[in-house]
């Protein structure tokens, strides 16, 4: 799992269209639906911290935690401006540890995609159930669907071109391993006004539904919805990303 370097300082505004305020109603209305109205929220592989905003902003007390420091700092300024009491840690989202248990653990914009090996994804799921959730607490994450990478993003080249810097984003997508691979070649503006190259390679993996549910049973946690991602709705077979919610139950 590779951390974010050159991206961060431009990975808020390539991230601009995605509907974040949207997704954090939707999230606050499943948490309140099973009785989360206030108290601790892990935001589990938190970037530069918008999401762990939002979820601030409607009421709850939050923890944040990344691997990358440059991602992190970012949302240390984002927190220096809003005056939200945010406690940010820099852990590997595959090996986080938490000093007590929280309410509720959320994982947002495919983070999960990036976690490679069944068992890594499984022990994410065995640690929440096990230790950081308070009975009766929920997980809840998304997933880039199979579909997302093996019709819209496999073999496909993304390019954007802004003052504040560009980027080529370069797909492949292995059917066999379901692993796709990001190659990507920043170009940053500094300010001296030249623009310095960075280059990058990400990897995610799509997770087939059944296989989803098989890890969800194995950890112990149990799964209460799989849905169209933020609307609800029932999982499409052209869905390109999916939400996925569990709980750990009462002893």
């Amino acid at each position: 799992m590779d951390s974010y370097t050159g991206f961060a300082k431009v990975y808020d505004l390539f991230m601009e269209d995605v509907p974040y305020k949207e997704w954090s109603r939707w999230i606050a209305e499943m948490l309140r639906a099973h009785g989360i109205e206030d108290g601790l929220v892990l935001d589990l592989a938190c970037g530069t911290g918008v999401m762990t905003e939002l979820l601030a902003e409607a009421g709850y007390d939050m923890i944040g935690i990344d691997q990358s420091e440059e991602m992190l700092e970012r949302a240390l300024d984002r927190k220096e401006q809003s005056g939200h009491d945010i406690l940010y840690l820099c852990q590997d989202m595959r090996e986080f540890e938490l000093y007590g248990t929280v309410r509720a653990i959320v994982s947002v914009c495919d983070s999960m995609n990036y976690v490679l090996e069944e068992e890594a994804f499984l022990d994410i799921l065995t640690a929440a159930a096990e230790n950081y959730l308070d009975y009766g607490g929920l997980f809840l994450f998304d997933l880039n669907t199979e579909y997302k990478y093996q019709m819209l993003l496999g073999e496909q080249t993304i390019a954007e071109n802004r003052e504040e810097g560009s980027f080529i984003w370069e797909n492949s997508y292995d059917e066999e391993e379901k692993i796709n691979e990001y190659e990507l070649t920043l170009f940053i503006r500094e300010d001296s006004g030249y623009y310095r190259k960075y280059e990058e390679v990400h990897y995610q993996r799509a997770y087939p539904l059944d296989t989803v549910k098989e890890l969800v049973a194995r950890s112990g946690l149990k799964l209460l919805q799989v849905c169209d991602a933020y609307t609800g709705e029932p999982v499409r077979e052209d869905s390109e990303r999916i939400c996925v919610v569990c709980r750990r139950e009462l002893p």
